[in-house]
């Protein structure tokens, strides 16, 4: 109200103001009787007389209210229309392979470094050790990890064959995994190009509860299973490997194939069976490395890339 002011006061205030303004005073006030209850605020508003109508009404100047007053409400905050965004705890970090492989070797390295200083007795000579030993395990494990991540290799047995071939980089060799043949759906897991020649490998990683045997030299059998077809297989894509290398360059390239097995027993060192050197996985290293060599470092390296052209990636880079 413009003409007037507003302030709180008790029901008692505004019933001596109310008599005083109207010249008589009030009866006797019973808190009882009324529905004000004691200890609640009343807001009284004195309304100039000069704005009273002209009507000859005789209202009160006085406007009293019994409600409670009520503390102001805030709006309700709307909801969040965005996703809760979860926090990676420490241990859920630590959990992760990557991480686990990283407090092993620490803890390792720091456990040689405290028994050389004590052996010795001296601090500095168990950093030293502590140093030199984590070094040692950072290098073994990025000569021996591969380089291609896990979700794009189909097998567990690709990843140890290709674990064992990156150790043939300091003899000249070099290497590429899961190239695949132009027009089909075949794949080289490992195509090896090193002083001794170049090879074919497949990796198959199989039941170790079945026996593994051949017969007359011809046939392979996993159990029950002949395994034929995948031996025809192999032999198929180091013929196309061969040909598609060897029209790159101009020259006749011969590429050897095999079949390196995981899980059960191979009784026998290198069998050629079907034209296809058969070896349990372990061997594959030696398989390469005990031939005669027969390429020198420029042709290894023209044979290579001619081989990167050729036979493309089976996975995009990322």
């Amino acid at each position: 109200m413009n003409a007037g002011h507003c302030r709180k006061i008790s029901r008692d205030d505004a019933l001596y103001q109310h008599a005083r303004i109207s010249k008589c005073w009030p009866q006797k006030y019973e808190p009882g009787s009324t529905r004000q209850q004691l200890g609640a605020s009343t807001t009284v508003c004195y309304v100039d007389s000069r704005l009273a109508p002209e009507e000859g009404h005789d209202a009160s100047p006085i406007w009293v209210s019994d409600r409670e007053e009520r503390p102001p409400t805030r709006p309700d905050t709307p909801a969040s229309t965005y996703a809760p965004v979860e926090r990676a705890s420490l241990r859920s970090t630590l959990q992760q392979p990557r991480y686990q492989d990283l407090v092993r070797r620490a803890a390792i390295s720091v456990a040689v470094g405290i028994v050389t200083g004590l052996l010795f007795g001296s601090v500095r000579t168990g950093l030293v050790f502590l140093v030199l030993t984590a070094i040692g395990l950072t290098v073994y494990r990025a000569r021996t990890s591969s380089s291609v991540p896990a979700w794009r290799r189909p097998s567990v047995a690709e990843r140890r064959t290709e674990a064992q071939l990156k150790k043939l980089e300091r003899g000249g060799y070099r290497t590429l995994h899961a190239r695949s043949i132009p027009g089909s759906d075949a794949q080289i897991d490992h195509l090896v190009v090193g002083p001794t020649g170049v090879y074919a490998v497949d990796s198959e990683k199989w039941d170790r509860r079945l026996p593994v045997r051949v017969q007359s030299h011809r046939k392979l059998f996993h159990g029950p299973f002949n395994q034929k077809p995948r031996l025809d297989e192999a032999r198929w894509e180091a013929t196309q490997a061969g040909d598609l290398i060897s029209k790159a360059l101009g020259r006749e390239i011969t590429v050897v194939p095999s079949l390196a097995i995981y899980g059960p027993a191979i009784p026998w060192r290198i069998l050629n069976i079907r034209e296809v050197d058969v070896f349990s996985g372990s061997m594959v290293r030696k398989w390469i490395t005990k031939r005669e060599k027969s390429l020198t470092t420029s042709e290894v390296e023209s044979i290579f890339k001619a081989a990167e052209q050729v036979l493309p990636s089976r996975y995009s880079e990322v």
